[in-house]
């Protein structure tokens, strides 16, 4: 735990941001279904959970803003339909500063002691305008300093690995997955076995949860 921190114990702060640009077509109802169910299992457990869903294109919608877990809404058609480029910088700089700020002016007591983000991508960035690769390395190396934030990273039709690292995240964070319907619900079914994996863990242990990447075996 953080030396001089007090933080929120049983509470865990989760972002989702997920592709939705044109090369995610076809697998609409898939990555609706497969989201669905994860937060449904995820609804019956223990603890406290806050969560955020950013999807993005050519821009980044936010269709959860820090819900408590009970209240989050199902993905529907309306929410995700395919459209436009891969701005995934922006969506995914763009989330670490809200979350950021918000945790920043939170009082102690309130802060979530775990945060996860999980991004998922079919394609390479080409769309972003605000962030760079750069800016959100930096972004992502300061809340994994300052607040042992962790991230995870699966792409499809890229080297994950690469662009994971560009990013900074490490290797054993990130995945590659097939970017069919039995890809795409297996996906889902990691994500939801990995989020577990956080909530059940202790704060003390959340640096090495992840190590070695045993997380993404049957994905990768």
């Amino acid at each position: 735990m953080m030396e001089g921190i007090t933080m929120r114990e049983n509470l865990t702060e989760l972002v989702f941001i997920l592709d939705r640009s044109g090369s995610m077509a076809g697998l609409e109802s898939d990555t609706i279904g497969g989201f669905n169910a994860m937060i449904e299992k995820q609804q019956k457990e223990a603890g406290e959970v806050f969560v955020s869903t950013v999807l993005f294109d050519d821009e980044a919608e936010v269709i959860h803003d820090r819900a408590p877990i009970g209240n989050v809404k199902k993905l529907t058609e309306a929410d995700y339909y395919v459209r436009g480029c891969t701005a995934l910088l922006d969506a995914v700089g763009g989330a670490i500063r809200h979350i950021g700020n918000v945790h920043k002016y939170a009082r102690e007591e309130d802060r979530p002691a775990k945060t996860l983000f999980v991004i998922t991508t079919d394609g390479l960035e080409n769309a972003s305008r605000k962030y760079s690769f750069t800016d959100v390395k930096k972004l992502i190396q300061s809340q994994q300093e300052k607040y042992h934030w962790e991230f995870l990273f699966l792409g499809a039709n890229i080297d994950a690995i690469e662009v994971a690292g560009n990013m900074g995240i490490k290797r054993d964070r990130a995945a590659n997955y097939h970017c069919d319907e039995v890809g795409t619900a297996l996906n889902y079914r990691v994500i939801d076995e990995a989020v577990t994996r956080i909530r059940e863990c202790k704060v003390s242990d959340m640096e090495t949860i992840f190590v070695g990447g045993t997380w993404k075996a049957d994905i990768d």
